[in-house]
């Protein structure tokens, strides 16, 4: 690579790391803040994008030709995408900010759902090229290499957002009373600020500056439905690697990652130790492999700081019941009732059904690690998805069925073992997006690595034996299967280890003074929630006759948090619960309408909203109703 191109190669990278910056700063604004994990920071992003595009083309019919109509539409999308940020931080997290965080990423996740679906029934399905920039259309000459001038310009656009903010923050009472929030909201609240207010404004702000981020983008690239999640991930990453709230280590792992994506498709393919490397390929996942390097190295991020013990913790615990009675004769009346399903229900049903049971024992290995160890995971598919490709890797090379499905927990574990070595020195948020990163990393793995698992088309063919082939008998043996597990991992839970386990996430300290091996019990509650992961992935690829990418994908790892703050992060019969809930209202919304994300979201909102202890908990409020009205 010459130096000519290598400048134009890092110029490239600098305008990207701007847009990215741009967002990420939002985000880093919206968390260091309210705590939010704000899963639908994505929309407002591709919500900019589309309003700056319309707005885009009345500016340019009333102001023709002129660089104005660009920059003013630019400035519409920020305070259109501010509005709405506001109204939904009053209507919706308003409510919640009591809550645990992962239920507040639940909510947001809904908000996500009904933004896809209002977008595409206002611009449709078509991508929405954006115009040229007046005045900034053209190119510049660089070491002999032409770069378009709107790349120079989003750089210097970043840099004096970041001045900006530097200052808006560092000089401004606003910026005393944002910082002295995000240090510690209870103490500040104490004081007297006006934390309704606040948070309100700086949701509004975060959403300014992703709606400016996706108008500023039409030039590079055209609107279209898939940018929310396209670029959630790398903001969360962005925000992670350069602190929590911290604005510079925004800015400073935005240009890492922007200039690390472009250095790798500069690079092209090089050879090491005789193996032809392809760097380009890299670039779906170099800023997850950078994160996790660095907060292996440096927990809190480049410019982090110890958390206080709020930011500790991204969720909420509540007391462990064991199951009473009626519950204990619920869940046998319950798996009565499933075992006569076959004889009851044609072959759909049986599908279903087994897409619940799968679903229920995924959701369930996560509550061990989430519920009872306190360790929440943004990227619990890893273990999914390994346990697929095992057991799919088994079957096609001709092991019988029963070896498969028993080697593939054993894959997830082994795999986890390795991982929960590497982890010990991080927690909380930290602890979630390297479970992410780690995900990520071994999705693209999967895209990659063709040979060994079919690329982009998967590993097909893989079923279960002819005595199985009827859905119906195959439902009969996962039921059996996920009735075990269930049961297992429920008495895990009330289990010595167990109850050290949640001493554990609860004081560590004190549970260290006790005697308890804290780091030890979090260790192996992530391989052990790994394996039954893995045993889900196993069942769920001879159901659907093979496994590909997205059982690694982050949809993957969202559904399973879903599925459990639905039915109850602490409760027994949650995962259940929840994994019905959602895979029927998908299953039912999805036959009935187009818009079925957004009637999705709205679901899910109620639920939030109404049961934020998830619907596996109605029983336990029907008695205290009835215990109040007994007492009245």
């Amino acid at each position: 690579m010459s130096l000519a191109s290598f400048a134009v190669q890092l110029l490239n990278g600098l305008a990207s790391a701007s847009s990215l910056f741009l967002v990420a700063a939002g985000l880093t604004l919206i968390f260091g803040v309210t705590r939010i994990v704000n899963f639908a920071h994505g929309s407002f992003f591709m919500l900019g994008a589309y309003v700056g595009w319309s707005a885009g083309h009345v500016l340019a019919a009333a102001l023709p030709a002129s660089p104005l109509s660009f920059w003013l539409a630019v400035l519409a999308a920020g305070i259109a995408v501010a509005a709405l940020g506001a109204v939904i931080e009053v209507l919706i997290l308003r409510r919640i900010y009591a809550a645990p965080e992962l239920l507040q990423l639940t909510a947001t996740f809904g908000v996500l759902l009904i933004a896809g679906d209002a977008t595409l029934a206002l611009w449709g399905a078509e991508d929405r090229l954006g115009p040229r920039v007046p005045g900034l259309s053209g190119t510049v000459p660089v070491l002999g290499y032409a770069v378009p001038s709107y790349e120079l310009a989003l750089i210097a656009i970043a840099v004096a957002v970041f001045a900006l903010l530097t200052l808006l923050l560092r000089r401004t009472r606003f910026g005393v009373l944002v910082r002295a929030a995000a240090e510690n909201r209870e103490i500040a609240g104490a004081l007297g600020i006006d934390q309704a207010t606040l948070y309100t404004t700086v949701f509004a702000l975060g959403s300014f500056l992703a709606g400016a981020a996706g108008a500023l983008a039409l030039p590079r690239e055209p609107a279209n439905l898939g940018m929310d999640l396209a670029v959630i991930a790398d903001a969360f990453v962005v925000t992670v690697l350069g602190g929590l709230g911290s604005i510079p280590g925004a800015f400073i792992a935005a240009l890492a990652i922007g200039v690390t994506k472009a250095l790798c498709i500069a690079a092209g393919t090089i050879e090491v130790g005789g193996i032809a490397l392809a760097l380009p390929r890299l670039a779906r996942v170099i800023e997850f492999i950078v994160m996790a390097l660095v907060l292996l190295v440096r927990p809190t991020g480049l410019f982090g700081t110890q958390s206080t013990p709020a930011a500790q913790s991204i969720s909420g615990h509540r007391r462990l019941e064991p199951p009473g009675r009626i519950a204990a004769w619920s869940a046998l009346a319950l798996a009565a009732g499933a075992a006569l399903l076959p004889a009851l229900a044609g072959s759909y049903a049986a599908v279903l059904a087994t897409d619940i049971l799968v679903a229920a024992l995924f959701t369930a290995s996560l509550q061990l690690l989430t519920g009872s160890g306190g360790m929440a995971s943004f990227g619990h598919a890893a273990w999914f998805g390994i346990g697929a490709y095992a057991a799919a890797w088994m079957s096609l090379a001709g092991y019988p069925f029963a070896l498969a499905v028993i080697a593939a927990p054993i894959a997830a574990a082994a795999v986890a073992a390795a991982f929960a070595g590497l982890s010990s020195r991080v927690s909380g948020i930290h602890f979630a997006m390297l479970t992410l990163a780690l995900a990520q990393i071994l999705w693209s793995g999967a895209l990659d690595w063709e040979p060994v698992t079919g690329g982009s088309n998967g590993l097909i063919g893989v079923w279960p034996p002819p005595a199985l082939a009827d859905p119906r008998h195959y439902y009969a043996l996962v039921l059996a299967i996920c009735a075990i597990a269930l049961v297992a991992l429920v008495a895990v839970a009330f289990t010595p280890y167990g109850y050290a386990l949640r001493a554990s996430r609860d004081a560590p300290l004190r549970a260290r003074a006790c005697g308890i091996a804290v780091g030890r019990r979090r260790r192996e509650a992530i391989w052990l929630s790994a394996a039954f992961a893995g045993l889900a992935g196993a069942l769920y690829a001879f159901s659907k006759g093979g496994v590909g990418p997205d059982s690694l994908a982050i949809p993957r790892s969202v559904d399973a948090l879903v599925m459990l703050l639905l039915g109850g992060l602490s409760a027994v019969f949650g995962p259940l619960a929840g994994a019905a809930a959602l895979t029927w209202l998908q299953d039912t919304l999805a036959r009935s309408t187009e818009y079925w994300h957004a009637a999705t979201g709205i679901a899910i909102l109620v639920l939030v909203l109404v049961f934020p202890d998830g619907i596996a908990t109605l029983g336990n409020v029907a008695r205290a109703l009835r215990r109040s009205g007994a007492r009245a």
